[in-house]
């Protein structure tokens, strides 16, 4: 199976009001997404995984083989969160192509990696990112990605 949803409803998050936000994860590690799922379900998100820069493109209808925006399953991805290091495809590789696409160009972009490399990241945030967080990741950093989504500063 190469993409994975799940939803938590959790009662009483201001984060997350009516209609919980669908968080595509992106990580070659299954440790760290998993962790990941777990941090965004806690916070009353829905959560989709993929294990590449490929997968996740094939979810969003960026595929090699799809020439439109066809989302498999018809549900609206409110925010990607992806590793920055990955095999095949860097998370900076798939900012460029989401950002590239007329369709979810809007969408925020979230880039996480293990390494601190000034940079790096400093490429990321000219290319779109809409913020560059280290792993391991926490749960007051999934509160300020739901900020950002919510557009509370």
């Amino acid at each position: 199976m190469d993409f994975y949803s799940s939803s938590s409803r959790g009662m009483g998050d201001p984060a997350c009001p009516a209609g919980e936000p669908h968080v595509l994860a992106v990580d070659d590690n299954l440790v760290d997404r998993k962790l990941l799922e777990k941090l965004l379900k806690k916070s009353s998100c829905k959560v989709t995984t993929a294990e590449n820069g490929f997968r996740a493109l094939e979810y969003l209808g960026l595929g090699a083989n799809q020439e439109h925006f066809t989302n498999s399953n018809g549900s609206k991805v409110n925010m990607i969160i992806t590793d920055y290091c990955m095999p095949g495809m860097t998370g900076y590789e798939l900012l460029k192509k989401i950002k590239e696409s007329s369709i979810l160009k809007d969408v925020p972009v979230f880039i996480m990696s293990s390494e601190n490399i000034p940079t790096r990241i400093d490429q990321c945030m000219e290319e779109g990112a809409e913020m560059f967080m280290l792993k391991p990741l926490k749960h007051s950093d999934v509160k300020r990605l739901q900020c950002q989504l919510m557009q509370c500063q």
